[in-house]
């Protein structure tokens, strides 16, 4: 069903300047999208899957590159897909995930023989069907999406007059002295268990319903679950790996515990309680000297050990840090993101109910 390819030249991130092709790199973050450049390099088609070593597989809409390094390869269809089609053909590869990891890399060597199952009709493999099913499922997503942006309130993306005076001023917020981040946060003691990765699922099962650390940094490091019993709890602190190719730290807003070759850790004061969106800043200042590219498995940066005596920059205010404008920024970011989300939804309810009028009249024409 699928030809297979692969990258010609090691795109790096230096190379990443805004301007050309997206590119493909292996991970989760951003369905794997690194950024744009203008690098000389293979381009593939678009309505393509990529597929990366981790079996993570994504739909490509559009032309991109894909970069050498990470383990990334390209499937394109041995026939016409629309985007629809496409969308219903890479969930259906999507299997991947369970099978592969950092023990056991994917590439098309191992998948090529591998079966899918698709719908037919007249023993022919019903391509109608996989573009109505996608459109259906789109409809009831686009739904729930309305209905969850006018619950929240997050329909409204009209920035308030400080939060646009932030954005315009952000090259102007005074940043202070470098802040010894074991000074300002402690390592969280944890109960060791016992779990294997290996032997746990990678999605709730029965008693096994609380998402656990790893040093992947695929969906923020929570890929397997184990039981809540016996175990420590954790929630609204920062994890960090200590043993893995990308040191990133992520703000962890819901309940998970960990499970090895990570920790978590969280604010020391007891004067000042952080809001969501003050970590969420944070972790962007402790990534600017964890989240490098020099660090990786035969260059590891440590554990917290290491960590605790990096030196981050925070914004500051009267020679205090400025908690107020890290809500701020984060709040007006948040908007500028969710702006998009609410009038894509928008887009594609009125496109629905254009659909349904137009159908409606055809009906009453014809009666």
């Amino acid at each position: 069903m699928f030809t297979s390819s692969n990258g010609d030249f090691d795109i790096q991130k230096s190379h990443i300047n805004g301007d050309g092709s997206y590119v493909i790199t292996a991970g989760l973050t951003n369905n794997g999208i690194l950024g744009k450049t203008d690098i000389n390099a293979k381009i593939f088609d678009e309505n393509t899957i990529t597929v990366d070593m981790f079996g993570a597989v994504f739909y490509r809409p559009f032309q991109y590159k894909m970069v050498t390094h990470a383990r990334v390869f390209s499937l394109k269809p041995n026939f016409k897909i629309s985007e629809k089609q496409g969308l219903f053909l890479s969930n259906s590869l999507h299997f991947l995930n369970k099978m592969y990891g950092y023990e056991n890399m994917c590439s098309w060597g191992k998948i090529k023989y591998e079966k899918i199952k698709l719908p037919i009709k007249n023993d022919k493999i019903d391509y109608d069907f996989m573009g109505d099913f996608i459109a259906e499922l789109e409809q009831a997503r686009i739904a729930e999406l309305e209905a969850y942006l006018l619950a929240t309130g997050l329909k409204d993306y009209s920035l308030t007059d400080e939060e646009q005076r932030v954005l315009n001023n952000f090259d102007k917020i005074e940043w202070g002295a470098k802040y010894k981040i074991g000074d300002l946060f402690e390592k969280i003691k944890t109960i060791k268990l016992s779990y294997k990765a290996d032997d746990l699922p990678k999605e709730a099962l029965g008693k096994y319903v609380l998402p656990c650390l790893t040093s992947s940094f695929r969906n923020q490091g929570l890929n397997y679950f184990v039981p809540k019993k016996g175990v420590t709890i954790l929630k609204n602190v920062i994890s960090i790996p200590s043993n893995s190719d990308v040191y990133r730290a992520y703000f962890q807003s819901r309940e998970f515990t960990v499970l090895s070759d990570a920790y978590a850790i969280r604010w020391k004061s007891d004067e000042i309680e952080l809001t969501s969106a003050q970590y969420l800043f944070i972790v962007l200042c402790i990534n600017k000297v964890t989240d490098l590219s020099i660090y990786s498995y035969k260059n590891k940066l440590g554990a917290w050990n290491v960590v605790q005596n990096k030196y981050i920059q925070m914004p500051i205010k009267d020679h205090k840090i400025d908690f107020v404008v890290m809500d701020t920024l984060i709040s007006a970011i948040q908007k500028l993101v969710i702006k998009d989300v609410v009038l894509y939804a928008d887009t594609k309810v009125n496109t629905t109910k254009k659909v349904v009028n137009n159908q409606t009249n055809q009906v009453h024409s014809s009666v």
